[in-house]
């Protein structure tokens, strides 16, 4: 028997007047709205983005894989449930889920763009949106803001009014607005700190590096799909190997969505590399081994990574979370219970907990949900 499961990883799909009612009047003209392309069909149009994700993906959970495409959305024929909170809690009901952790889709994008005071001017946008999606089932849907970083103050106060907003955390884009700089720096330090005062788990999603922009790839085109799990692979790394966590020991990182099963052997390489390497290479000197850091401070969601079922004594198994991924494209939805059925519950009953519901509430503070 299951305590009751959340998802550590959905999302919505945003309604057109997402930004267009909420962003500063300022940019209310170059506002992120849906227009339809003829041959992708509705799409959000976004200033700087040549080709946003397909809405077709984005509300894709439940479709046979021959049935995936990039082409063809239509707003009204999509999951009510990404934008409609009322119609949201049925769709939890049918896939057995208690609470979600909800992330962005369009968003997602949005952590891309190059204009910053732009993207600033979405993101509060969309932070008014979710906080109203989420106001209301609050012990079910639990929503997560988003801030730029173009300064360490600003984002601190950006913080702050995230959790008057009453939202659990925040995503972070994979790079942040600040000239120069990666989160690794020690000016950082004052935000993660803030993060920690405001009991704010931060979240690095895929897709929010820029990653597919820039991508290359050998062979075809499915050979690119391996670049999203790259590019949180390296943000983690980093984390680690440059002292972040060993200066900031209580910050709590999630890296999401990038799959899990690959952390026993990606610590092994962190401590290979460090024991050997770190002199030539100019390394931190870490007060504990750099597998250490990882396997306390950093939380991984995946969906149907089998290995990651099989592997969490591993892992740390208090830091591994199970996600439904609803509505994208890679949703496990509506099946979830099949396949935890299949291997969750063969694991021993401490696991179970921990996967499906110990962690995820532990780390955003859901004692209500039931």
């Amino acid at each position: 028997m299951f305590k009751p499961i959340i998802s550590a990883d959905s999302h919505v799909c945003e309604p057109p007047d997402t930004f267009t009612a909420r962003i500063d009047k300022k940019y209310q003209d170059v506002a992120p709205h849906v227009v339809n392309d003829p041959v992708r069909g509705d799409i959000f149009e976004i200033k700087g983005i040549k080709k946003a994700i397909p809405l077709s993906l984005i509300s894709a959970a439940g479709k046979p894989p021959e049935e995936l495409s990039t082409k063809g959305a239509r707003v009204e024929e999509l999951h009510r449930g990404g934008w409609d909170p009322e119609a949201r809690l049925t769709d939890q009901d049918k896939d057995g889920i208690a609470a979600e952790v909800i992330y962005p889709s369009v968003g997602m994008e949005i952590c891309n763009l190059s204009d910053h005071d732009y993207k600033k001017a979405c993101m509060d946008a969309y932070n008014l949106w979710i906080a109203e999606f989420c106001d209301h089932a609050p012990e079910r849907l639990i929503g997560l803001g988003q801030t730029p970083i173009r300064s360490i103050d600003e984002g601190i106060e950006d913080l702050r009014k995230i959790k008057a907003l009453g939202l659990k955390g925040a995503m972070l884009p994979g790079k942040p607005a600040i000239p120069d700089v990666d989160y690794d720096h020690e000016m950082f330090d004052a935000f993660w700190q803030a993060a920690i005062d405001l009991e704010l788990p931060l979240s690095f999603h895929i897709l929010t590096s820029g990653e597919m922009k820039s991508l290359q790839f050998r062979g075809t085109s499915i050979n690119s799909g391996y670049a999203i799990i790259r590019a949180n692979q390296d943000i983690m790394s980093m984390f680690v190997n440059s002292g972040v966590f060993m200066r900031n020991p209580q910050l709590k990182i999630v890296c999401v969505e990038a799959d899990a099963g690959w952390v026993p052997h990606f610590v092994y390489r962190l401590d290979h590399t460090y024991q050997r390497h770190r002199f030539r290479l100019r390394g931190v000197e870490l007060d504990k081994m750099p597998s250490e850091y990882f396997l306390e401070n950093i939380y991984l969601t995946f969906q149907d990574d089998i290995v990651a079922f099989t592997m969490m004594n591993a892992m740390n198994p208090r830091r591994i979370m199970w996600a439904n991924d609803f509505p994208h494209s890679d949703s496990t939805w509506p099946w979830s219970q099949e396949l935890l059925e299949k291997y969750v519950a063969p694991l021993p009953q401490e696991q179970q907990d921990m996967l499906l519901h110990d962690n995820v509430a532990a780390l955003y503070n859901l004692e209500a949900v039931h």
